[in-house]
C-alpha cells in the first residue's frame, strides 16, 4: 500500500512540475504584455487566474498529507534546472523550447519559463518544495488508532 501512495506522489510531482513549468510559463508570457507593455485586460485576468491556479496546487503538495515525493520530483527538476543556469547559462537556456516550426503557444510556455528561470523564481519555487520533503512526519503514513489512545487522567476535561 506504501508503494501505492508513493507511485501516486511521483504522478503528482510530474503533474506539478509541468504546471509550474508550462502554467506558470504561461502566464508568465501573458502578463508581459505585447512589446513589453501592460496585456489586454481580459488577457491579464486570465494569466493571474492562470498563476493563482499553479499557485493552490504548489500550495497543496507542499501543505497537504500526500507523499513527499509529490514535492520532491518538481523541487529536484527546478533545482536542476536552476543549477544547470548558474554553471552553464547557455545550455540551460538552449533546453528552452524556441524553434519557429513550433505552435507559438509552446514558444509562449518557452520563453516565460526561461523568464521565470533567469529572475530566480524556479530556484525559489524548488527550495519552496524541498522542505515538505525534509520533515520524517511526511514520510510515515499518520495512521493513529483513537481507540488506543488512553489519557492520562479519567476525571480532568
Amino acid at each position: 500500500m506504501r508503494t501505492l501512495r508513493h507511485l501516486g506522489g511521483l504522478f503528482i510531482g510530474l503533474v506539478v512540475t509541468a504546471g509550474v513549468l508550462g502554467g506558470g510559463g504561461w502566464a508568465v508570457r501573458q502578463l508581459s504584455g505585447p512589446a513589453g507593455g501592460p496585456p489586454p485586460q481580459q488577457t491579464l485576468w486570465v494569466a493571474l487566474g492562470a498563476m493563482a491556479a499553479v499557485g493552490l496546487v504548489v500550495g497543496l503538495v507542499m501543505a497537504g498529507r500526500v507523499s513527499p515525493i509529490a514535492a520532491f520530483v518538481p523541487s529536484l527538476v527546478l533545482l536542476a534546472w536552476t543549477v544547470v543556469y548558474a554553471l552553464d547559462t547557455a545550455r540551460a537556456l538552449s533546453f528552452v523550447p524556441s524553434d519557429p516550426s513550433l505552435d507559438p503557444l509552446v514558444r509562449d510556455v518557452g520563453a516565460g519559463a526561461a523568464t521565470l528561470l533567469t529572475t530566480g523564481v524556479l530556484a525559489l519555487l524548488g527550495v519552496a518544495l524541498f522542505i515538505p520533503v525534509l520533515m520524517p512526519s511526511r514520510w510515515s503514513r499518520g495512521d493513529v488508532d483513537d481507540d488506543d489512545y488512553e489519557s492520562g487522567q479519567e476525571g480532568y476535561y
